[in-house]
């Protein structure tokens, strides 16, 4: 349809004729401005919405990350003010195939790591009236360094708890070496509050100026750390960090029903 003539009839005829050959209404003509606000308004929805998944996604790695097996080092600074400890991805799925593979009852021995060091310089016992670690001397024991601030630590406690009550019975103990981080963790009554807060009913040795904390764990040193000490004094277990719960109470289990193995 044109629109170039000025005579109102000359319009009104071209009028007719577009409205016969095509039946259609005419078509107005797409205003830039409009164009540009419509893909402004989908171009910020998208980056919207990817921001939303990328929160989700960020959710996500942080809870498994929390899940990890994650341990922090002796070398950290003391006024770090989270008392978490550093992540390690390739422990992490290491701990989880163990995991895995652990499911069932061992069929043999664990290995044999050398004779467990005993404790000494000790600032006394939580839970216990014991010297050492001799105290304990025949049974299965689990010994844990920890401290009562870390939050790998506490990960565990509920899985130590539910094998502690299996297997305490007949024969298993778990001893706690406190071994704190910070300053604030120094204090023998924060422990024992610590015990109470926590739901930590097995003996706890404090460990306050970490002579076993090193020597036990040398130059690489850890939070959460776990070994498991047989009947005459073996270590047969040694795990750094969470996870790996059934291997570690398969193998209580295995000490215990075949002592001397």
């Amino acid at each position: 349809m044109e629109w170039g003539n000025t005579l109102e009839g000359s319009v009104v005829a071209s009028k007719s004729s577009a409205k016969s050959r095509s039946k259609e209404p005419p078509r107005k003509p797409r205003r830039p401005g409009r164009v540009l606000a419509i893909g402004v308004l989908a171009f910020s929805v998208a980056g919207l919405a990817s921001a939303v998944l990328g929160l989700f996604g960020d959710d996500q790695n942080n809870s498994q990350n929390n899940s990890a097996i994650i341990s922090a080092s002796d070398g950290r600074d003391d006024n770090t003010p989270d008392a978490g400890s550093a992540t390690s991805a390739s422990a992490d799925v290491a701990g989880v195939e163990a995991e895995v593979a652990a499911q069932s009852a061992l069929t043999e021995a664990p290995p044999r790591l050398g004779q467990y060091q005993e404790l000494v310089d000790l600032d006394g016992w939580i839970n216990s009236n014991a010297v050492d670690l001799g105290s304990f001397s025949g049974q299965v024991r689990i010994v844990k360094f920890w401290t009562f601030g870390c939050v790998n630590c506490k990960n565990t406690l509920p899985h130590l708890r539910e094998i502690y009550s299996r297997w305490q019975p007949e024969g298993l103990e778990i001893v706690g070496v406190h071994s704190p981080e910070f300053d604030f963790e120094r204090d023998p009554e924060a422990v024992s509050q610590a015990t109470v807060d926590q739901s930590i009913p097995w003996p706890v040795a404090l460990d306050t100026d970490k002579t076993n904390f090193h020597a036990w764990q040398g130059s690489r040193r850890f939070w959460p750390r776990t070994y498991v000490i047989d009947q005459s004094g073996q270590l047969r277990y040694d795990h750094i960090g969470e996870g790996r719960y059934d291997e570690l109470e398969a193998t209580v289990s295995y000490l215990i029903q075949n002592p001397g193995a």
